[in-house]
C-alpha cells in the first residue's frame, strides 16, 4: 500500500512547535495517487462533436452523445436542447447546459436524463455485487432557474439494479455544489470489463412508472425519483451542471482536474474526430493511427466512402481510409 508522511504541527503561538511523523496510507478510502475520479470530462471542457454548439437530441432510446462521454436519453425528440456553456462556478470553465424547449406534462413511461456510463475496468475495484461492496460519493455543482428537489439515479448495465437519489436547488440562477453518499450494492451484476459498469444520471424529467422512492436499492428500471422536479414541464427552463466526481468513501474530496491532454486522451478511448488529407499517390492512403486504444473496434464515419477497421478484432487501435482525394472528417466511435 502506498505511503506517504506529513509532518503535523502542534502548539499556540505561545509555546514551542513540536513537529511529529504521521503516515497516511489512504486519502479517503482509496490510492493516494492515480485517478479518484471515476467521471470522464466531469467539467465539461472537451466537446469533440460539436465544439460548443447546441444541438438537439433524437428520442433515441439508447441514448445520444453530447459533450464526450455524457449521453441523454429521452423518450420524444425536441424537448431538449444541450450545449456546452461558457457559464460555470469559479474554478472551472466550462458547464453542460440542458434548456427545456416546451412546456411538456409528463406521462407514466417518460424519461428524461443526461448521464454518463463508465467502463467497468474503472469501476472493478469498487466489488458491487460482493459483500465487499464500496461506498462511494458523487459531488457536483449545478444550477437551474427552477428549485426544488431534483433526482438523480445509479444504475447497473441492463437497469436491473438502481439507487435513487435526492439533492435539492434552494435559489434560481445560482451555482450550489451539492454531495450524494450512496452505499455500495451488495447484490446484483456489476460489469468489471470495457461495458457498463455503473452509470450515473440526472433527471430531466421522470413518469410515474419510471420513478420510485429515493434511499434505497432496488431491481425497478428507473430513471427518477418520486416527487422531482420536472425540468422538461416548464418551456425555457434550464439545467446547468459541472464538476462531476464519483470516487470512492464517503467523504468528497476536491474536484480532481486532469491536465487537458489528458482528459482529451480518456474521452478519445470512446470518440475520435480526425481530419485526414489523401494525397492523389494514396488512393488507399497510410492508415490513420488512433490516438490511444479504443474500448473496442469502432463504428467509422465519414464524409465519404470505404472506411475499413484495421487490427484485430480486440482492435488495433488503427484503421484505413479509401476515399476520394482531399481532406475529409472521419469519426470512430465505441461509445458505451
Amino acid at each position: 500500500m502506498s505511503q506517504t508522511k506529513a509532518q503535523l504541527i502542534s502548539g499556540t503561538s505561545s509555546q514551542s512547535v513540536t513537529f511529529n511523523d504521521a503516515t497516511v496510507s489512504s486519502l479517503n478510502g482509496g490510492a493516494l495517487s492515480g485517478a479518484r475520479n471515476r467521471i470522464i470530462n466531469g467539467d465539461m471542457r472537451i466537446d469533440q462533436r460539436n465544439a460548443g454548439a447546441s444541438v438537439t437530441p433524437s428520442g433515441s432510446g439508447s441514448g445520444d452523445f453530447t459533450l464526450d462521454r455524457w449521453v441523454y436519453q429521452s423518450d420524444l425528440t425536441g424537448k431538449f436542447a444541450v450545449q456546452r456553456s461558457t457559464i460555470a462556478p469559479a474554478g472551472f470553465t466550462n458547464s453542460l447546459l440542458a434548456t427545456s424547449q416546451s412546456a411538456y406534462s409528463v406521462i407514466s413511461t417518460s424519461r428524461y436524463i443526461v448521464g454518463q456510463r463508465i467502463e467497468g475496468f474503472n469501476t472493478a475495484d469498487l466489488d458491487w455485487g460482493t459483500a465487499n461492496a464500496k461506498t462511494i460519493i458523487v459531488s457536483f455543482w449545478v444550477r437551474s432557474s427552477l428549485t426544488g428537489t431534483f433526482g438523480g439515479v445509479i444504475f447497473n448495465d441492463g437497469g436491473t439494479r438502481n439507487y435513487g437519489f435526492t439533492y435539492s436547488i434552494s435559489s434560481a440562477n445560482t451555482w450550489e455544489y451539492k454531495t450524494v453518499t450512496i452505499p455500495g450494492d451488495t447484490s446484483g451484476t456489476w460489469n468489471t470489463s470495457n461495458s457498463t459498469g455503473i452509470q450515473v444520471s440526472f433527471s430531466l424529467g421522470v413518469g410515474s412508472s419510471n420513478s420510485a422512492a429515493a434511499g434505497s436499492w432496488g431491481t425497478a428500471n428507473i430513471y427518477g425519483v418520486n416527487g422531482q422536479v420536472n425540468v422538461v414541464g416548464t418551456n425555457g427552463a434550464t439545467f446547468y451542471i459541472t464538476g462531476v466526481q464519483l470516487e470512492a468513501g464517503s467523504v468528497a474530496t476536491p474536484f480532481e482536474r486532469r491536465s487537458y491532454g489528458q482528459e482529451l486522451a480518456l474521452c478519445q478511448r470512446y470518440f475520435v474526430s480526425a481530419s485526414i488529407n489523401v494525397s492523389p499517390s494514396a488512393w488507399n492512403a497510410t492508415p490513420y493511427y488512433f490516438p490511444v486504444t479504443m474500448r473496442a473496434t469502432p463504428t467509422v464515419t465519414g464524409t465519404g466512402a470505404g472506411y475499413t477497421v484495421s487490427g484485430s478484432a480486440t482492435n488495433s487501435g488503427i484503421y484505413h481510409y479509401q476515399n476520394s482525394f482531399g481532406i475529409s472528417t472521419v469519426n470512430a466511435a465505441i461509445e458505451l
